[in-house]
């Protein structure tokens, strides 16, 4: 039976859960292949490559599909493949098999990632920020759970993984039946003269090229900060900081989004969302600039404090900035375009990462994105305040 609305708990909860079991199987996969199948890096390498296309096509179609077809069979295609993947290794994880089986659990993370945002959208009894703010503190909760459980579980056996991910899955499909059967809204049709909705119908195609400028930047963002995920750990260690060290940021990052993130919702009445969202990715952007005169591992954590700092006041709103910026009845194809967005700067990070390093240094490579995430956001400022001219301007005239 269908429910009226779409409760943030259960779209939150649902995060949460994927986050977990995903967080399970990628910190794993590229040791798994290289040390328990005997496969050379290159493989691993051009496993995780099919995994992120996958995710991406995950992404794209659960974004059409959630716009053009049914949005609840579209989240049950997704948890099922997700579930039915991971079930499956753990009666069959050997080479080729692990490759074909994550490859398919990518494909419906993919799905899944998109149908969050998507159903986030339309949670019509919270603001947009407030909802994305909370799912994306349930998100990185799950993926505390899942990266802190991984290393203890595999220590008993990688089997052992499998099916405490699985658990996590099952949980997830179980909630995504019984709690995502809602009404999901429509826009309505503009009312008024031709004249109008033809001004109307102007602004927002005006607005799609700010949503446009913004994906762009968040390509450079990802592909920034997937360099801390590769390259960082060989650039610490170079310098004779130990590797438990570098991996402990990581559950500082998540702890201080975790305790955070709450923080940031109290904004809401003092500041708009937009410069929020900019000033965040502001912060993120000069924390690469800082890396370049970093030298010991207290500057490494102060700025990983820094970037998360800019992390959780930036990338928590720009889904419910996008909602904002598009309609209801595009929120599928928008909030998958931002899951491929991400996926795009993490393919491409640590491949820009390694071929700057080899033509140049860690420092050429911290200016280089430094600039480009500067100059993608410049344009997103500049282009931000020509459209609010031009709104002003409208308004004036009314």
């Amino acid at each position: 039976m269908k429910q009226q609305t779409v409760k943030l708990k259960w779209v939150a909860f649902a995060s949460l859960l994927n986050n977990t079991g995903a967080a399970f199987l990628w910190p794993l996969t590229t040791m798994y292949l290289h040390n328990y199948l005997g496969q050379s890096l290159t493989t691993a390498g051009f496993v995780m490559l099919v995994m992120s296309i996958a995710m991406m096509s995950g992404n794209y179609l659960g974004g059409w599909l959630f716009d053009h077809w049914r949005q609840y069979q579209t989240a049950l295609i997704g948890v099922s493949l997700s579930t039915l993947a991971i079930f499956l290794l753990i009666f069959i994880h050997g080479w080729p098999w692990y490759a074909v089986l994550i490859t398919i659990n990518s494909f419906g993370d993919g799905i899944n990632a998109t149908i969050v945002n998507s159903y986030g959208a339309m949670v019509s009894d919270h603001p947009a920020r407030y909802v994305f703010n909370y799912i994306y503190m349930a998100f990185n909760i799950g993926v505390v759970i899942g990266t802190l459980l991984v290393g203890v579980l595999l220590s008993i056996s990688v089997v052992v993984v499998f099916i405490a991910a699985t658990v996590f899955y099952a949980f997830l499909t179980i909630l995504v039946i019984l709690t995502f059967n809602v009404e999901v809204g429509k826009a309505k049709k503009a009312q008024g003269s031709k004249e109008r909705h033809k001004v109307s119908r102007q602004l927002h195609q005006r607005w799609i090229i700010l949503v446009w400028f913004i994906l762009i930047n968040y390509i450079t963002v990802h592909l920034s900060y997937s360099l801390w995920e590769s390259v960082m750990a060989v650039h610490m260690t170079n310098m004779g900081i130990p590797f438990y060290a570098y991996s402990m940021l990581w559950t500082l990052n998540g702890v201080l989004i975790i305790v955070g993130q709450p923080l940031v919702n109290k904004l809401s009445p003092y500041m708009r969302l937009s410069t929020q969202i900019i000033i965040g990715l502001f912060v993120f952007a000069v924390s690469f600039f800082l890396l370049i005169f970093a030298r010991t591992l207290f500057a490494f954590v102060l700025d990983f404090v820094i970037l998360t700092i800019g992390e959780m006041t930036s990338f928590a709103g720009l889904p419910a900035w996008i909602t904002q910026l598009t309609n209801v009845n595009e929120a599928g194809h928008y909030q998958g375009l931002l899951n491929i967005m991400m996926s795009i700067g993490r393919a491409l990070g640590p491949l820009y990462g390694g071929y700057v390093i080899e033509k140049g240094n860690y420092q050429t490579l911290f200016l280089s994105v430094f600039g480009m995430m500067i100059i993608t956001l410049g344009i997103i400022c500049i282009y931000l305040y020509y459209l609010h001219r031009i709104q002003h301007r409208l308004n004036l005239e009314k």
